[in-house]
């Protein structure tokens, strides 16, 4: 009896060690920065502008406005969290080739942006970069972008603002929700400090809505976003699904290019 005590005990001890940590260090598994010195110069084909916005509580934020010709509009993009500005405006500058000009921010701690993160300043600074957008063009003619973690940001802004659609590629219902179904052995909803709730902000959204999600996504999976979409208003979104796509490689996929030509409407 003795024996099967002191079994229970380490394992409970185990369990509340293991909840600390992911208390503790939950910032480091949720984002992944990759930090540039200032004086970083960025580089790429497309003619663009560095350029960088102070927010109210002293960060600095770091974005690229990629310029073309005669746009339609501009595609207002939140990345995923992991790389810098160094990566993402390579990935960012392709809806150039749609007629779009493209603006891409850093979040807090990444590339050249500082700041100390929180959930709320996260929302604040995507909406700061919405504003930003709406200085260069009407709402009806801005497109909101999000991809994996920024789906949320993307969401929240289309949710606060009128902008002409919202492009949501690989989403998350609710991030509380997707840590509790990979942790399950954990209390997440007590422990996280992150909740995200994609679905809270997508139900105020007015304005059309695209998800498009891999069926073999290991990162966010697919049946994340299909819960997201069956969600949100069907007389406003639609769901591309794109069959044995993964996290990383939508863009490989004949679906993708299609889909993203139709909402863009190119020429």
């Amino acid at each position: 009896m003795k024996r099967l005590k002191k079994i229970i005990g380490a394992l409970l001890g185990l369990y509340v060690l293991i909840s600390l940590l992911m208390f503790l260090f939950q910032e480091k598994l949720i984002f992944l920065p990759t930090t540039l010195p200032q004086e970083y110069q960025y580089s790429f084909p497309q003619e663009f502008d560095e350029l960088f916005l102070e927010t109210e509580d002293g960060a600095r934020l770091n974005a690229l406005h990629f310029k073309t010709e005669n746009p339609k509009g501009i595609l207002l993009y939140y990345h995923g969290n992991a790389g810098d500005l160094s990566r993402w405006g390579i990935v960012t500058s392709y809806f150039m080739e749609y007629g779009y000009d493209v603006l891409v921010m850093d979040y807090r701690t990444y590339g050249k942006s500082t700041g100390k993160l929180s959930e709320e300043a996260l929302y604040q600074d995507a909406d700061l970069f919405y504003k930003k957008a709406k200085e260069w063009f009407p709402e009806d003619r801005i497109v909101v972008y999000g991809r994996s973690l920024g789906t949320t940001f993307a969401t929240y802004v289309a949710s606060q603002n009128h902008p002409s659609k919202l492009i949501l590629e690989s989403p998350f219902y609710g991030l509380k929700e997707l840590a509790q179904e990979r942790y399950w052995f954990l209390p997440v909803g007590a422990l996280l400090r992150y909740k995200f709730p994609t679905w809270q902000y997508g139900e105020e959204v007015d304005c059309p809505i695209v998800i498009i999600h891999g069926t073999e996504d290991l990162v966010v999976p697919y049946e994340s976003g299909e819960r997201l979409y069956k969600t949100l208003p069907k007389a406003q979104t639609t769901l591309v699904t794109i069959s044995g796509g993964s996290h990383n490689n939508l863009i490989d996929f004949t679906v993708y290019h299609d889909a993203i030509r139709k909402e863009l409407q190119a020429d």
